[in-house]
């Protein structure tokens, strides 16, 4: 965005607990962007929000703010049971859409999001915020030059602890809920990301709780040139975890927070007769980076890396997992 460009107008669905880290913090940060309303399914929380992050509108009604004149996008925060229909609905109403991950519910949801940005003109984005990182970025540079061979192995591991408290919306599965849906879609994007290629699943097995939502998740799946990838996605873990490791014929690297590097990360690289190397990156937030990302494509910028095709992927594989790990 130059100068002379006034920030994207952007309106929030959900007084989500991401809203602030994910929205509210980087617009205020980066200047592209400024908050204008927010809408809840409560509007006495919606209100709350506002005054909490000095946000100058609320709206009753998602639809209400969704046909604001003044909103130039809409940031979808809320539960993954309402991205596909939201989002649609804003894209039709002509608004840009930055809408959290998972992008929706099923690889169904998906196809119809994407036909709908792509009648629209306008800019869907999922919000895999670490993918816009410079940390992410010298991954894909170190595998892309080829210095670790050929890729032949990829693990990745999210571990978090999310209480079960009664409102905890990753404990309810129609909602769009559970460890999947929520953790392991980094581990699943990481590591079809890294091999540059859609994998099918050999297996995979899940630990699940009441109403059927999966606590943990792990599957083992198989890229089209031979290379496996294991990955782990956990809500129940005491010890918080996120690494990425990838061995080549020639060397192996491994990330330690690809997730959030603002909170600290390491860039461990092993090549064969070479010293081991070690690389930090920006400790700046992978959201001011998403934000920035995602206005400069609502200004006739760069495609969205995490959008279209990678977006509709990413769901059939959850879905791939997600029915191999009930069986």
């Amino acid at each position: 965005m130059t100068s002379q460009q006034a920030p994207l107008r952007i309106g929030i669905l959900g007084a989500a607990k991401i809203a602030p880290t994910a929205m509210v913090l980087p617009a205020k940060a980066t200047d592209v962007a400024t908050v204008v309303a927010v809408a809840a399914r409560d509007p006495a929380r919606a209100r709350a929000f506002a005054e909490l992050h000095g946000i100058p509108e609320v709206c009753e009604t998602y639809e209400d703010l969704i046909a604001r004149p003044d909103i130039d996008a809409v940031y979808n925060a809320l539960t993954p049971s309402r991205h596909a229909d939201l989002s649609i609905a804003a894209l039709q109403a002509g608004k840009h859409v930055l809408c959290e991950k998972p992008f929706a519910m099923n690889a169904g949801e998906a196809r119809a999001m994407v036909a709908a940005a792509d009648a629209s003109g306008k800019v869907l984005m999922e919000a895999f915020h670490y993918r816009y990182h410079p940390l992410f970025a010298r991954v894909l540079e170190i595998i892309g030059s080829e210095e670790l061979g050929e890729i032949r192995e990829l693990s990745a591991v999210f571990q978090t602890n999310l209480v079960d408290d009664g409102t905890e919306i990753r404990y309810e599965r129609d909602l769009g809920g559970g460890s999947l849906m929520d953790i392991g879609t980094y581990p699943l994007h990481w590591v079809r990301t890294a091999a540059w290629a859609e994998p099918t699943v050999v297996r995979a097995s899940g630990v699940f709780g009441r109403g059927g939502v999966d606590h943990s998740t792990e599957a083992e799946l198989l890229f089209p040139d031979g290379a496996v990838a294991k990955i782990s996605g956990s809500m129940v873990e005491e010890t918080p975890m996120a690494l990425l490791e990838v061995t080549g014929t020639l060397g192996s690297l491994k990330a330690i927070n690809p997730l959030a590097p603002q909170a600290g990360h390491l860039l461990q690289v092993r090549i064969a007769g070479a010293e081991p190397r070690r690389e930090t990156f920006s400790r700046d937030p992978t959201y001011d980076f998403q934000l920035r990302a995602f206005v400069d494509a609502c200004r006739g910028g760069p495609t969205p890396l995490t959008s279209g095709k990678d977006s509709i992927a990413q769901m059939v594989l959850l879905d791939a997992v997600s029915a191999a790990s009930r069986l």
